[in-house]
């Protein structure tokens, strides 16, 4: 990396534009920066550094710090501009930081965003715009310079006093910026890694523990009173042996377990011996007890039989004479439905005369029946009369339609001259609608014009929004792919230093002896080099740059997505903001074109929607008006009509209702006579009618009742015939004798039961065995029971006793195996823990394996470490005249972990002290030579990009004349790699030794810079 010109617009402490040469100042190798304290010579780095990664170093970017000069004009922007070649390309890099400015309409100030530009010179074309966006060119510069910001300003911009400062500094200190230079976290994150996997794996042990312990416990709730015979084991969980001890244990309570099941298998077989003895005593006196019992129950049966012979006697007696009386009952029953006939028609005859002329109390069914003949004559004659009747009714009815008509059409009159009368209020308002629909119809068009730019402008902000989302992914899929590529690159470089460090190795293998070699032409070959351990091959180097090519591609392939959504973005956003509205094109300070929100363009939509809608459905209303203007006109000729229709109805009506006048005046007369006494013809007709049913019932239930009595005689002289035939004196004796079914039933069922019994009682005096037992001692089946019950009692005991010891087994075999079972599932888990735990410890220093207590990430800073002391002794020996020599050491200093210390080696006194016992102006040479190193290492961990120029920030002023020399000798040994050293001072010497100079001057508006070279001054 070169620098070749730099411009400073409004920075710092410079109020105005300062262009700075690099090209000229780097002809000689090395220049001088200088100026009085304050003027801004650190402001120059400051500005090499904003320009390349948009901030500033250090404590000078910190929050609410402005980098915009106090001396510059109002209407001048802060600007720097940064031209440079790196990675072969020639760049030109500008940076505007955000700050306020003037608002171009009214007062005040509005505030600019930030702004970068990135361009590339092409030797045909000239300067070509590359990016516009902070986040492209940061990164872009980044991978070409190959260093984060942090790492330029440690190796490029080499600060004041901190390698003094990081020279002098414990362990801890100097693993931070190394850590920070050469990026250690994913060894620190390998760390933390194995730490969470030990804390994880031991979690899962203990947990496993548990569980072991656990079942020891329901082990010994199982075990019962063997399980107290021994102790269980007391082991924490997590604690070695647990298993084993937990495994004793149980085996020792399953055998007092099963010791205890053979003693209650045997108490079991001596309790059954005893009950069978028991059972068998038992049954004996509940069988001589159930004998006698059997003997005295048959004495007292026999007894009852003997006393219920008596009523044995009389039921037969009583059963033999009611089924003598079953042969009169056929004939009590016809005589019992015949007399019930008989009062069913004296009761009908009662209630028929009820109704008719005292006069008829006494009458019989001729002189009823005649009367009845004559009624209905008379009946037969009113028929005219009510033909007569009917017909009044129907002029009645007419005269009330006539009535109901003519009101009806006076109604219909008042009706139409009041509607006709508001004729004219109506049609004004019909026309009023129609041209306030036709209205309607044009805004409807408005609108509809309006609605679809609103639609498609809603579109386009819903896909600008979504494209925004999928920028973002973009974004983060390009960022792990320069993530990816970085990691191949570096990956490759280092199997391609490796193979480098063994490249002599290589050669040697294609030596042949007697054949000169390639490299020094000897044909002697006495101690060809040997590949060390780890020897990376051309092939292993070609396929991690092959990756990195790969990654290479995906990364400029995620740069084409991300710039073709940013594309589509930008579109969809131009789209939405189209005709976002007169306020914004008339507004220059706006900031732009309006990004209306799809929020606003939905709100907006849904308000034209809506207005589109109420204008569209309020001309859709036309038609509608002028058919109700049409109907309302048809409507007013109906109704004239209609009044005329009326006027001719009501004159008609008048000559009708004289009509019927005339006719129901002769109708009257005809009836007058028919009605006689009653109120109408048809009340006369029913009241002649009446009479006649009663007649007819009356004579109906007269003759109904003579041929009942005579039925009633003749089963009376039945009767009394059937009662002597069975045998009895008068047939009410018959009717008492008898019987219904189930009396006899119930009679004969008493007389089966006594001679049943007499019979079994019979048989039961004739057995021998129940005398024999009534002959002996009374039994005692109780006491024996009581026995038996002792004995069952104790056998249930006993077979508790027995199952609870098999269940006791049972379980503890059970709980035994699952606790063999979790012992070995959880033996690869401990196996695990045990080697993540070695690893762990051996990473974090804790382990006893790692001797010096070093950490993963201070073991590979300490290589690092060791390369850069080795770098910065190259330079340290010319300086200091070979005397000193900057060693790594790995020793322990106190209880501190070891790994990073650094030693200096006095060659004078051939020993080895710590670099704080170097004095102030050794202390500078050997700070410079160790950043010159530690830059010579980034750089060659950057991937080996050049820096061709660098800036040491003061410290000289510490120095002899004679060190002086001999520091610049090795400042000025740099042009050998084609460097320029920028030295910032205010040591008067080397004004004097370097005639290259960019001179910083104090001035009252704002420092400027001048240019001094070999040729003269220049501003």
């Amino acid at each position: 990396m070169r620098l070749h010109r730099l411009d400073i617009t409004a920075f710092g402490p410079f109020g105005a534009t300062q262009e700075i040469d690099f090209d000229a100042l780097s002809a000689a190798g090395l220049f001088l920066l200088h100026g009085p304290t304050g003027a801004g010579k650190t402001s120059v780095l400051d500005a090499v550094c904003y320009a390349l990664y948009g901030a500033v170093p250090g404590a000078r970017q910190s929050p609410g710090t402005s980098l915009r000069s106090d001396h510059a004009p109002a209407d001048l922007p802060t600007e720097i501009r940064l031209e440079l070649t790196v990675g072969g390309r020639r760049l030109e890099i500008t940076r505007r930081p955000a700050q306020p400015r003037p608002k171009k309409r009214g007062g005040g100030h509005t505030t600019e965003k930030a702004q970068s530009l990135l361009r590339a010179y092409d030797t045909e074309r000239g300067w070509q715009a590359l990016s516009r966006s902070h986040q492209e060119i940061g990164e872009e510069i980044t991978q070409l310079i190959g260093m984060s910001r942090e790492q330029f300003c440690q190796v490029v911009l080499l600060p004041q006093g901190d390698f003094a400062r990081f020279l002098r500094a414990d362990a801890e200190a100097r693993g931070k910026l190394l850590g920070r230079l050469f990026d250690t976290r994913r060894f620190a994150a390998v760390e933390e890694r194995l730490a969470d996997l030990r804390r994880a794996a031991e979690n899962q042990v203990r947990s496993g523990d548990e569980q072991i312990l656990a079942l020891a416990q329901r082990i010994a709730q199982a075990a019962g009173p063997a399980g107290r015979e021994a102790a269980m084991p007391e082991v924490q969980p997590g604690g070695p042996g647990l298993a084993d001890a937990v495994l004793g244990w149980a085996a020792t309570a399953r055998s007092s377990a099963r010791e205890r099941l053979d003693i209650a298998g045997a108490s079991v077989a001596a309790a059954e011996s005893r009950r069978s003895a028991a059972r068998t005593a038992w049954d004996a006196e509940r069988e001589l007890a159930a004998l006698q019992q059997r003997y005295a129950e048959t004495g007292r049966r026999a007894a009852a039989s003997e006393a219920g012979r008596a009523g044995h006697d009389h039921a037969q007696e009583q059963l033999r004479r009611a089924r003598r009386a079953d042969r009169v009952a056929p004939a009590l029953e016809l005589r019992d439905e015949a007399e019930r006939a008989y009062r069913r028609a004296s009761a009908a005859r009662d209630r028929s005369r009820s109704g008719l002329p005292d006069s008829l109390a006494d009458a019989g069914a001729e002189q009823l029946a005649a009367l009845e003949r004559r009624l209905r004559e008379e009946l037969g004659g009113l028929d005219a009369a009510r033909r007569a009747e009917r017909r009044s009714a129907e002029i009645d009815s007419e005269r009330t339609a006539l009535e109901r008509e003519a009101r009806a059409d006076d109604e219909l009159i008042r009706d139409a001259d009041g509607w006709l009368a508001g004729w004219e209020a109506t049609r004004d308002g019909l026309l009023a609608r129609i041209e306030a629909a036709q209205e309607a119809a044009t805004r409807a068009e408005l609108l509809a014009g309006r609605l679809d730019p609103a639609r498609r402008r809603l579109d386009a902000a819903r896909r600008r929004d979504a494209l925004a989302d999928e920028a973002v992914g973009a974004e983060d899929r390009l960022g792990r792919a320069r993530e990816h590529a970085l990691g191949t690159r570096e990956h490759w470089l280092d199997l391609r230093e490796r193979r480098l460090r063994d490249i002599a190795a290589e050669l040697a293998r294609e030596l042949v002896d007697g054949e000169a070699c390639m490299v020094c032409g000897s044909a002697g070959h006495p101690r060809p080099a040997r590949a060390g351990d780890g020897h990376v091959d051309q092939a292993t180097e070609d396929a991690a740059e092959a990756a990195h090519r790969r990654a290479e591609q995906a990364r400029t392939e995620a740069e084409h997505v991300l710039g073709a959504v940013r594309e589509r973005y930008a579109a969809a956003r131009a789209e939405a903001a189209e005709a976002a509205g007169a306020d914004s094109a008339e507004d220059p300070d706006a900031g732009g074109v309006d990004d209306p929100t799809a929020a606003e363009l939905a709100a907006l939509v849904d308000t034209l929607t809506r207005e589109h809608t109420l204008a569209h459905r309020t001309a859709a209303g036309t038609h509608a008006a002028r058919e109700a203007l049409a109907a309302a006109e048809r409507e007013r000729t109906q109704r004239t009509e209609d009044r005329r229709q009326a006027e001719r109805r009501a004159a008609a009506r008048t000559s009708r209702r004289e009509g019927l006048d005339s006719e129901q005046e002769s109708l009257e007369e005809v009836l007058a006579q028919a009605r006689g006494e009653a109120g109408s013809v048809t009340e006369h007709a029913a009241l002649l009618q009446n009479r006649v049913a009663l007649l007819v019932e009356a004579v109906t239930t007269v003759r109904e009742e003579e041929d009942a009595a005579a039925r009633l005689k003749e089963a009376d002289d039945r009767l009394a015939d059937a009662a002597f035939r069975a045998g009895f004196d008068t047939p009410q004796a018959a009717a008492d004798t008898l019987l219904a079914e189930s009396g006899q039933r119930a009679l004969q069922h008493r007389i089966d039961a006594w001679q049943a019994e007499a019979a079994a009682v019979a048989d039961r005096l004739a057995e021998t065995d129940a005398r024999a037992a009534a002959g002996r001692a009374p039994a005692a089946p109780d006491a024996a029971r009581q026995v038996y019950d002792v004995a069952e009692r104790l056998l249930r005991d006993a077979s508790a006793a027995l199952a609870s010891a098999r269940e006791r087994c049972a379980e503890l075999g059970r709980l035994s195996r699952r606790a063999a079972d979790e012992v070995r599932g959880l033996g690869p888990v401990r196996e695990e823990y045990e080697r993540i735990a070695r690893l762990a410890g051996l990473t974090a220093g804790t382990s006893a394996d790692n001797e010096r207590k070093m950490r993963l990430e201070s073991y590979v800073l300490a290589a690092r470490l060791e390369q850069v002391a080795a770098a910065a002794t190259a330079r340290l020996g010319r300086m200091s005249s070979g005397r000193y020599e900057l060693v790594h050491s790995d020793a322990r200093t106190g209880g501190r972990r070891a790994g990073l210390g650094l030693h200096v080696i006095d060659a004078w006194t051939g020993r080895e002290r710590d670099t704080a016992t170097l004095s102030g102006g050794e202390t500078f040479f050997a700070s410079l030579a160790l950043a010159l190193g530690l830059a010579d290492v980034v750089t060659d961990e950057a991937g080996g990009v050049r820096l061709d120029t660098l800036f040491i920030d003061e410290g000289f002023g510490s120095l002899d004349e004679q060190t002086l020399d001999e520091v610049l000798d090795v400042l000025d040994s740099l042009r050998e790699r084609d460097r320029s050293v920028g030295i910032v001072s205010h040591v008067g010497d080397l004004r004097r030794r370097i005639p290259a100079q960019l001179e910083v001057v104090k001035e009252r508006h704002g420092s400027a810079v001048r240019h001094r070279v070999a040729d003269g001054i220049s501003d």
